[in-house]
C-alpha cells in the first residue's frame, strides 16, 4: 500500500492512485454471479460508511460501471481495504472480462455472456498472460439485450448476434460499439480462441500495447481463425436486436489504425440513427428494466458520476426497507436495484431524486460528460462539475439527445475519450471550446474557467435563435460552424440570462 500507482494504470484497491484530493482505489464487485458487480443493500452501506470514515466522504461510479472512493491517505486506504476485507466482498482481480449489468437475467439477451466470460477469464490465466499485459487491456463479452456494452471501449469485444435460429458471436478489437476494427463472426469456442490469441499477440508486444498497436497481418490472422460461414449470408433482419444486417466478410490485408474491417459493417444501432433513449445502444441505465416473472430492474444514476456516500448510505437503506436484494454498479455511472416488488419502484425512485439522483433518462445531466476536475483532479485546470451543473440547470432545452457536452478538466478527455458536439476543455489560458471534436484538439476559442458555464448560455442562446423547426442542437451547431460558435463563446459583452 505504500507504492501508489502510475498515472496510466488503473487505481485498484490494493493499487491506490495519487490525485488532486488524496488517494483514490476502484472496487470492482462481482458477488452475485461473475462480472454481475452484484452487492446487497448492507454491504453497500458497509462501503459507505467506510469510505466516510477513511475518504472524503465522495463515491463515484465510472463509466465502466466500477466503485471509486476519493480523498484516502496511505494508511486511510490500507484501513478502507482491510474493511472491505472483513465485508466478505469479492473483487475481481486480472484481466477484466466484463458483462452487461443484466448478464444472465435479462430475458432480451441474445446468449447469456456469463459462460464465454468465465472461459476466457480462465484461458487468460491458463496461458500466463495476466503479468504479462497492462492493466487497461481488457475484453467484453455482451449477450445484446437491454443494456449493450456499446459505449464502453475494450481491446476485444464480443457480441452475441443472431445467425438463423443460433446465435453466434461478433468478434471485434480496439474501440467501442461503433468504432471497433470487426474481425469475424464465430462459434463460442472459435470467438474464445480469437479473443485469447489476440490477448497473446498483444502480450508480446509488451505491457504497453494494445490490440491497437496490431498490424494488418496479425488482424487478418485473427479474422481468418476457425471463422464461420461469411456473415454476408446471414439473415438482413433488426440491428438493434444485435442482428446482423448486410456485413461484409471481406478483410484488407493492410489495415491501417482507426480504419474500419471490411467494406461494410454492421448497420447502425436504430437508437444511434434516431437519437431515441428507450432503446439500443443509446439506452441509458436509468429507468425500469422488465426481467422475468413480472419484475423489474431499477436504475438510479449519479449525478456526472459522483455523490457524498451518506446518500448512498440514505438511498440504500431506504432500497433495505423496500426489499431490494442486490444493488448492480452499471456501464453509465449507475446503480441497478433488484428484487425488490412492482410497487417499491417509485417510491425509491422518489427517494433517489430527493437525494439528489437522476432518475430519469431524460435529465439534461445525462447529456454532460464531466470528469471530477480542479480541485479533485491533480491534473484538472477548471471546476468541471461546478460548470457542468450551472449549464445543466440553465441551458437544459439545449442538452437534446443530439448534443453530448463534455466537461474536461485537462486535454486527456477521460469521462469522454470520443468527439462531442461541444468540449470545454482546462489549459493554461483557461476553459478552451472545442466544437465536435475530443478534447485533444486545438480549441477555437478561450474563457476563464469560472466564466466558462456563462460562455456557453452564450451558445445555447444563439442555438435557440437560429434552429430550425425540427431541426436537433446538433445539427444547428455544425450548420452555424466553429468559427462562430468559438466568437460567441468568447463574447465579453454582458450576457442575459433566458
Amino acid at each position: 500500500m505504500n507504492a501508489f500507482s502510475r498515472r496510466g494504470a488503473c487505481p485498484a484497491l490494493s493499487a491506490p492512485m495519487q490525485t488532486g484530493d488524496g488517494l483514490l482505489v476502484r472496487l470492482n464487485p462481482v458477488a452475485g454471479g461473475p462480472s454481475s458487480g452484484g452487492l446487497s443493500p448492507k454491504l453497500l452501506i458497509g462501503i459507505a460508511e467506510s469510505a466516510l470514515r477513511h475518504g472524503n466522504g465522495i463515491m463515484e461510479v465510472t463509466a465502466r460501471g466500477s466503485l471509486q472512493i476519493r480523498g484516502l491517505t496511505a494508511d486511510s486506504a490500507a484501513l478502507l481495504a482491510a474493511e472491505v476485507d472483513a465485508l466478505g466482498i469479492a473483487v475481481r482481480t486480472g484481466v477484466p472480462v466484463e458483462t452487461g449489468p443484466l448478464a444472465g437475467i435479462d430475458p432480451q439477451e441474445i446468449a447469456d455472456p456469463r459462460p464465454m466470460a468465465e472461459e476466457i477469464r480462465v484461458a487468460v490465466e491458463e496461458a500466463g498472460l495476466t503479468q504479462r499485459l497492462g492493466p487497461k487491456v481488457s475484453v467484453i463479452v455482451d449477450g445484446g439485450g437491454q443494456l449493450t456494452l456499446d459505449a464502453v471501449t475494450a481491446d476485444v469485444r464480443l457480441r452475441a448476434v443472431r445467425a438463423d435460429t443460433a446465435s453466434r458471436w461478433l468478434v471485434s478489437v480496439a474501440g467501442d460499439g461503433r468504432t471497433a476494427k470487426r474481425l469475424t463472426v464465430a462459434d463460442e469456442d472459435a470467438a474464445r480462441d480469437i479473443a485469447v490469441a489476440a490477448l497473446r499477440m498483444v502480450a508480446e508486444k509488451g505491457r504497453d500495447a494494445h490490440t491497437r498497436d496490431l498490424s494488418g497481418r496479425q488482424l487478418e490472422s485473427l479474422a481468418s481463425w476457425h471463422s464461420t460461414a461469411p456473415p454476408s449470408v446471414l439473415p438482413d433482419i433488426s440491428p438493434s436486436r444485435g442482428e446482423i444486417n448486410g456485413f461484409d466478410a471481406g478483410f484488407s490485408t493492410t489495415p491501417e489504425i482507426g480504419e474500419t474491417i471490411g467494406d461494410s459493417a454492421i448497420s447502425p444501432l436504430e437508437g444511434e440513427m434516431s437519437g431515441r433513449t428507450e432503446g439500443g445502444a443509446s439506452r441509458k441505465p436509468i429507468g425500469l428494466f422488465p426481467l422475468a416473472g413480472e419484475t423489474f430492474a431499477l436504475g438510479i444514476g449519479l449525478p456526472y458520476g459522483s455523490i457524498p456516500a451518506d446518500k448512498i448510505i440514505a438511498l440504500a437503506k431506504s432500497a433495505l426497507a423496500l426489499g431490494t436484494t442486490e444493488i448492480r454498479l452499471a456501464p453509465g455511472r449507475a446503480l441497478l436495484f433488484l428484487g425488490q416488488p412492482a410497487t417499491a419502484n417509485q417510491p425509491l425512485q422518489d427517494t433517489a431524486a430527493t437525494l439528489g439522483f437522476v432518475t430519469s433518462a431524460a435529465d439534461p445531466r445525462t447529456r454532460i460528460a464531466a470528469c471530477p476536475g480542479a480541485p479533485a483532479c491533480a491534473s484538472g485546470r477548471i471546476a468541471t462539475r461546478d460548470i457542468a451543473e450551472t449549464i445543466a440547470t440553465e441551458n437544459a432545452d439545449i442538452l437534446d439527445p443530439s448534443l453530448t457536452l463534455h466537461i474536461s478538466g485537462c486535454a486527456k478527455g477521460c469521462a469522454h475519450p470520443g468527439p462531442a458536439a461541444l468540449t470545454l476543455v482546462g489549459g493554461e489560458n483557461g476553459a478552451g471550446l472545442v466544437v465536435n471534436a475530443t478534447a485533444k484538439a486545438l480549441p477555437a476559442g478561450y474563457r476563464p474557467g469560472y466564466d466558462a458555464a456563462r460562455g456557453i448560455g452564450r451558445v445555447a442562446a444563439v442555438i435557440r435563435g437560429a434552429r430550425y423547426q425540427g431541426e436537433t442542437a446538433a445539427a444547428c451547431l455544425t450548420r452555424l460552424g466553429t468559427a462562430g460558435i468559438a466568437e460567441t463563446y468568447q463574447r465579453a459583452q454582458p450576457y442575459q440570462r433566458k
